[in-house]
């Protein structure tokens, strides 16, 4: 599945990063979340680490950029939080209060990251995905525009399944796709916030599939 979500991502996205206004997401309702969902698929990032994204935590110079992820925006019903807010401010998962998690992030992104501010600003806080009156974007709305934009850009057929059902599956396609490209797993899983523990179990079929690849560089070094 996180094959096909791979291939399928650029038509829900925009294939020209400078052009997201085209892409379905930005048809949908919500055209600010067309970089909130790139961030979840090109960085790897959680629903509620992109959704507390600022613009301080980017740095996004002509080529690869960086996150510098600290804060999250996690979605908790308000009898549960300790603001009474449906959104806590918290620190990253699995990680110290004061912990960051730096994401390295392709030109790709970098650009639709600097067409988003340009376009929508920053909200007084510095977050770059806010509702129109400068909220925290719920959960549910943001699922409703990924439904919506699934209808786009996929067949019937594709849009009646499984296929990239939830945003989050933007995040499992994007460490399926690095652990394909044959970035070690240490290094995926510190890009993508996992232990390597959850990294081996979650995506065990990606490692697995690196075996031929390993086979071929073993053989070109003991040919060496």
């Amino acid at each position: 599945m996180a094959a096909s979500i791979s291939r399928l991502d650029p038509r829900l996205l925009g294939e020209n990063p400078n052009a997201s206004g085209s892409s379905p997401v930005a048809r949908s309702r919500g055209p600010m979340l067309a970089a909130m969902f790139a961030c979840m698929y090109f960085g790897g990032l959680r629903p509620a680490e992109a959704t507390g994204l600022r613009q301080k935590d980017c740095h996004l110079p002509t080529g690869w950029g960086l996150l510098t992820l600290e804060k999250t925006r996690p979605q908790s019903n308000k009898r549960f939080t300790d603001s009474g807010q449906a959104h806590d401010e918290r620190g990253l998962k699995h990680r110290d209060v004061k912990q960051t998690r730096t994401v390295p992030i392709p030109p790709e992104l970098v650009a639709i990251l600097h067409e988003h501010i340009t376009t929508f600003g920053v909200g007084e806080d510095g977050r770059l995905f806010r509702t129109r009156t400068g909220g925290v974007i719920s959960g549910s709305a943001y699922a409703k525009v990924w439904q919506e934009a699934r209808t786009y850009a996929l067949t019937p057929d594709q849009a009646a399944s499984p296929l990239a059902g939830r945003p989050y599956d933007l995040r499992h396609a994007a460490v399926s796709l690095w652990l394909n490209a044959g970035v070690h797993a240490p290094e995926a899983a510190e890009r993508a916030g996992h232990g390597i523990d959850v990294m081996l179990r979650v995506h065990a079929k990606c490692i697995d599939s690196q075996r031929e690849v390993a086979n071929r560089r073993i053989l070109d070094a003991l040919a060496a």
